[in-house]
């Protein structure tokens, strides 16, 4: 029987489903694990959640209980209900990466939890039941620097010599337009770098998307700063290996994967004070924090790494090193198995 069920219960492949496909590829190796709801990349079948409960309903040899590891408000209703009300033998860990109060109804499930992670200091504040702080890890091996930088961004089409990119929904809250007013002051002063926006905007985020475009269009760089939309997880790793730059500005940022997954890939970052990515930076060894959030200080941070081309190779081979030692998926994933192993445990007694 299944000792663990790890639930992806949102169609969207989101941060939230990068964060699990992470953890999920390094835990398959050494759990009989189930993967519930949606396909996640290079990670078991899914299975339904009316078939996890059914597998749920005999304890695991050897352990009193299956662990349910949810992420989301519908994923711990649903282990809530399969513990509480079908009586089945299993305990629910939730990871919570938000950095700020919880409405009424998410405070109320994570209390139901047996366990809570949180993935910084900043995060265990807001949530009880707190086992552990364990920050969220990037696949090392998925992404990976690219042994020719130049030609595997030709190799994309989107023209120019070298790409620069922020990855996620275009909103407000991400900083599309602090990205977009950077570029405009940015571009004009290094020749051949394209921008890219990665992302998609919802429909209420149509009419800031299009205000975007008419000042990018007003500035006559349609042609260097583009959208291509949201990009498939399976191609975000070569993607990512061939970008100079990997920008990040948002106003709010529960923890923030992008930078680290450009960090792996050998890929410095400049951010805004958000999420974890202070953490990331290592001193400004493996990317930079702006502080002030002025279009022109950041692109002037832009610019102090890219057309400094050893600055730039430096970075570049710290940005991987930190990835690595510091925030890889296999680390977070042991810290993960020490909350089980403490679960697992104290049911015996």
């Amino acid at each position: 029987m299944p000792d663990l069920f790890v639930t992806n219960l949102n169609p969207r492949f989101t941060g939230v489903s990068a964060t699990a496909a992470n953890v999920i590829r390094q835990q398959a190796k050494s759990h009989d694990l189930r993967l519930v709801g949606h396909a996640l990349p290079g990670c078991p079948d899914p299975i339904t959640v009316a078939e996890a409960r059914g597998l749920s309903r005999t304890a695991p040899p050897g352990t009193p209980f299956a662990i349910w590891h949810v992420r989301r408000n519908p994923e711990m209703r649903a282990a809530i209900w399969a513990r509480d009300v079908l009586r089945l033998p299993i305990r629910i860990v939730f990871t919570s990466a938000a950095q700020r109060r919880h409405s009424a109804y998410p405070r109320w499930l994570i209390s139901r939890m047996d366990a809570v992670i949180a993935t910084t200091d900043a995060a265990a504040d807001y949530v009880p039941h707190v086992r552990a702080v364990v920050p969220h890890g990037v696949d090392t091996d998925l992404f990976a620097p690219a042994q020719h930088r130049a030609a595997d961004w030709a190799a994309l089409g989107f023209g120019g010599t070298m790409g620069i990119a922020t990855v996620g929904r275009i909103r407000p809250e991400k900083g599309t337009d602090r990205f977009v007013a950077a570029m405009l002051h940015l571009l004009p002063k290094l020749p051949g770098a394209v921008a890219l926006v990665l992302g998609r905007a919802t429909r209420e985020h149509q009419g800031f998307l299009q205000g975007l475009q008419r000042q990018i269009s007003a500035a006559g760089l349609s042609d260097r700063i583009l959208f291509p939309g949201e990009i498939p997880a399976d191609q975000l790793p070569s993607l990512m290996r061939a970008l100079s730059l990997v920008v990040q500005l948002p106003r709010y940022e529960g923890y923030g994967m992008v930078p680290l997954e450009g960090m792996a890939s050998g890929v410095p970052f400049v951010g805004s004070d958000a999420g974890y990515y202070r953490a990331f930076s290592a001193q400004g060894r493996a990317g930079l924090i702006v502080d002030q959030d002025t279009p022109e200080r950041i692109a002037e941070t832009a610019l102090g790494i890219l057309a400094d081309e050893n600055r730039h190779t430096t970075m570049s081979t710290a940005a991987r090193d930190v990835a690595r030692t510091s925030f890889s998926a296999a680390m977070e994933a042991n810290g993960i198995e020490a909350v089980y192993q403490e679960l697992w445990q104290g049911g015996k007694t």
